[in-house]
């Protein structure tokens, strides 16, 4: 069985369907680790309570949290790492030593790089009276949002669309997403 470490910053809102889907025998994976760099992150809390070992990494923890974080995947022998909302650069000793998969809120490569994340993208998108949105899940590498895409969902966006409700149809959309990618990836 793979092993899978989860990194978020903030909810992890992907957290449940992933054990869901595992739990009905859809994804032959187990997550093993689950690390954030917000002490205040309540993906922490999640782990807690579905007993995941967990970590909190960031420049309060150490003087070099990648090396830190590097370490701690390593010694984990983790096969697949999950950005959720993860809000920092993944340096080039992490994407060329795993398997890293990130979940952006927009068709990439249209609304993605630096500041391009959540309520952002969904303004941007809107502002720009776009028709359609969506989430990509891709490869990760050293520059923002520019790895190869594994999926894209997308989504029509309304008339009257708002930011709050067009990050609700994404967010929807980013759990199926995710769930299909990593069956992609195990296949």
């Amino acid at each position: 069985m793979k092993k899978l470490a989860i990194l978020a910053s903030h909810n992890g809102s992907v957290l449940e369907p992933i054990l869901e889907a595992i739990k009905e025998k859809k994804l032959p994976l187990e997550v093993t680790l689950i690390i954030s760099n917000n002490a205040n992150a309540v993906v922490l809390t999640k782990a807690k309570k579905y007993q995941i070992p967990h970590a909190l990494i960031n420049t309060q923890t150490s003087k070099d949290p990648d090396s830190v974080l590097f370490d701690i995947l390593k010694k984990e022998s983790v096969d697949i790492v999950l950005l959720a909302g993860y809000m920092k650069k993944i340096p080039a000793v992490l994407t060329q030593s795993f398997f890293i998969l990130n979940s952006h809120p927009a068709l990439l490569p249209n609304y993605g790089g630096k500041g391009m994340y959540g309520r952002y993208v969904h303004e941007a998108v809107i502002n720009n009276r776009e028709k359609e949105s969506g989430v990509t899940v891709h490869r990760v590498n050293e520059a923002y949002d520019e790895g190869a895409i594994i999926l894209q969902k997308s989504c029509l966006l309304s008339e009257d669309e708002t930011v709050a409700s067009l990050e609700e149809k994404v967010k929807k959309l980013e759990k199926e997403a995710v769930i299909e990618a990593l069956e992609l990836c195990l296949k």
